[in-house]
């Protein structure tokens, strides 16, 4: 029996772009090159592979096997590469080359690039070239979590479309009561560090918040590689895995440390809402540590050196609120 068309992600069903994408598919006037962005990577690949599966497999194709788009002879992927993760110059000319092939098993091909921020200047004009003149009969789908890290020429080509994440995610064990005592510790410095005693004890707590919170993020990017790695096409490169699995352990560390903005937005919205406006300025500054501990990260800051950092300010920070 023939496999089914692949489902959307459950949460994007009937949202304004997915009946827009479609739309354009069953007219056969889906632009040749969709910019497809969000908060989270695996939501957008889940959205590329429905796009791909309907392209791929029109509704008045001939009978027959259906492949995955991992598996399918016109479907082809490019990724970041290595511990640097970024997409090479010469995958790319490789990429481009298959695409400019005749289909093998159908009418039509699709190439996907994954995590496209992670092209770099000579990258991007290689491609650039290819969306001004793309291939007959082939479209184009360009994943990226952060679209304005992309040439403007190449959002400029692209039709966009965002998808919210889709589910709650991963929660890795451990989480949630690691945030209720990170929120608890913001409740006592708020109240005030009035002696040695209440200061060694917010200090204390806070290397025992950065030690819990390695153990925690050690064992959840065991478990989401392993997780991952079953979900592999066979064929990947060795560069292409490590890039991957790197991706991996880095999407779920940045998931726990938006974990972390929210836990501290969610407690300084229950008191500033009672009129105590001084817990607005903390959260403001303290949100502006987070995002620059968080741009350090993405510079391969150790991230229990980052965390330390980040819980140290905050100590300053609540404590001195008055």
């Amino acid at each position: 029996m023939p496999r089914a068309t692949l489902a959307w992600p459950e949460s994007l069903v009937g949202t304004p772009a997915v009946t827009v994408i479609e739309r354009a598919i069953t007219r056969r006037r889906l632009s040749h090159s969709l910019l497809i962005t969000g908060d989270e990577l695996e939501t957008l690949q889940a959205v590329a592979h429905a796009i791909a599966d309907r392209l791929l497999y029109p509704p008045d194709a001939a009978p027959g096997p259906r492949f995955v788009p991992d598996e399918h002879p016109d479907c082809f992927q490019l990724r970041p590469e290595g511990k640097a993760r970024q997409v090479k110059a010469e995958a790319m000319r490789t990429f481009i080359g298959k695409l400019a092939v005749s289909a093998a098993a159908g009418d039509h091909k699709v190439g996907i690039v994954h995590e496209a921020e992670q092209m770099n200047v000579a990258t991007s004009n290689i491609f650039l070239k290819t969306l001004e003149e793309p291939p007959a009969n082939t479209t184009l789908l360009v994943l990226t979590t952060k679209p304005y890290a992309l040439l403007p020429t190449i959002r400029s080509r692209c039709l966009t479309f965002r998808f919210p994440a889709a589910g709650v995610g991963f929660v890795p064990d451990g989480w949630r009561a690691w945030l209720e005592d990170y929120t608890a510790w913001l409740d006592r410095l708020s109240a005030g560090v009035t002696d040695r005693a209440a200061a060694s004890d917010a200090i204390f707590s806070a290397y025992g918040l950065v030690a819990r919170f390695g153990v925690i993020l050690d064992t959840a990017t065991g478990e989401a590689v392993k997780a991952q790695k079953s979900d592999m096409p066979a064929d990947l490169e060795d560069d292409e895995r490590v890039a991957i699995e790197t991706g991996v352990a880095n999407g779920l560390r940045l998931k726990l440390f938006s974990g972390i903005e929210h836990a501290t937005r969610d407690f300084a919205q229950a008191r500033i809402a009672t009129g105590d406006d001084t817990y607005r300025r903390a959260f403001t500054t303290a949100v502006e540590k987070l995002e620059a501990t968080v741009r350090l990260l993405r510079l391969n800051l150790n991230v229990q050196t980052a965390l330390e950092a980040f819980l140290l300010a905050s100590l300053r920070i609540w404590a001195a609120r008055r």
